[in-house]
């Protein structure tokens, strides 16, 4: 036990120093977040925005600027979380092989980078809760904090399934950047008139939306919101665990079967010569 805590412990290092020594995604957690919320308070009108969830069937009118808050901070939260999952599988990807090659256990380092995830997350998660507070009160802040630690983690993991299968770091960036900003935008109502389409529930953060909104602006129970996010979250992370464990295979052909020794020509010499074969 003391010998898989140590690996543990270990991997577990590497992999949040590999994070801190992300400067640009520390900069976007301590100031993009609060000022994409502030920016959102301050200009968008704070008329009523009806809409139904789809979750829960309530019709919610909070103030649109409110609204663009929760959606803001979702918005930031899965691109925080997806560039640093990317950039870490992108840049670590050689180190992780090596390790694996030379026999440290894929299973601790899968455990560490899952529970780098979820520490990284749970502070983003928190960070953007507060920011998205700071001028009025959610109803239920400790779930509004949930959808957005769900909505993290599942784009931290397909930051890992981008990190391993696409070959350049603008292709990861631009993949990222594009499926989160596409996916909040079309379950704005603000932004978009069929936010209550059936097709939004194919989405990847769906789920954490319908929570988020839920948990912000209502009363109701958001375990419908945060079980469909669940879904997608087991998804992405049973990828990016199958892509990691294909990335840090051993490259190195399996060796060859030995082959009997021919004794063909020598027993064809002692036909020649007369001998008996022993």
């Amino acid at each position: 036990m003391r010998r898989h805590w140590a690996l543990f412990t270990t991997a577990s290092r590497y992999a949040l120093i590999g994070h801190a020594r992300n400067r640009f995604a520390m900069l976007l957690v301590v100031v993009y977040i609060p000022v994409w919320i502030a920016l959102a308070y301050v200009t968008i009108p704070d008329r009523p925005a009806p809409f139904r969830l789809r979750a829960t069937g309530e019709v919610l009118s909070p103030p649109g600027n409110h609204l663009t808050q929760i959606t803001g901070a979702l918005n930031a939260v899965t691109l925080i979380a997806g560039f640093m999952m990317f950039a870490a599988t992108f840049t670590g990807g050689a180190f992780d092989r090596r390790l694996a090659m030379a026999g440290y256990p894929r299973f601790h380092l899968v455990l560490a980078k899952l529970s780098a995830l979820t520490l990284v997350c749970a502070a983003i998660a928190a960070y953007a809760t507060a920011a998205a507070g700071f001028a009025w009160s959610p109803r239920q802040p400790l779930m509004l904090a949930a959808g957005l630690f769900c909505a993290a983690l599942t784009y931290g993991a397909l930051g890992v399934v981008f990190g391993s299968v696409l070959g350049r770091e603008v292709e990861g960036m631009f993949a990222i950047l594009m499926i989160s900003i596409l996916d909040v935008a079309l379950q704005n109502p603000l932004s978009s008139s069929g936010s209550d389409s059936a097709v939004v529930r194919f989405l990847p953060s769906y789920g954490a939306v319908q929570a988020s909104m839920s948990a912000a602006f209502s009363t109701a129970s958001v375990a419908q919101g945060l079980a469909i996010q669940l879904l997608w979250l087991t998804g992405a992370a049973f990828a990016a665990f199958l892509v990691f464990r294909r990335r840090t295979r051993d490259a190195l052909p399996p060796a060859r079967k030995r082959r009997p020794p021919d004794t063909s020509g020598s027993k064809a010499d002692q036909a020649v010569s007369g001998e008996r074969p022993n």
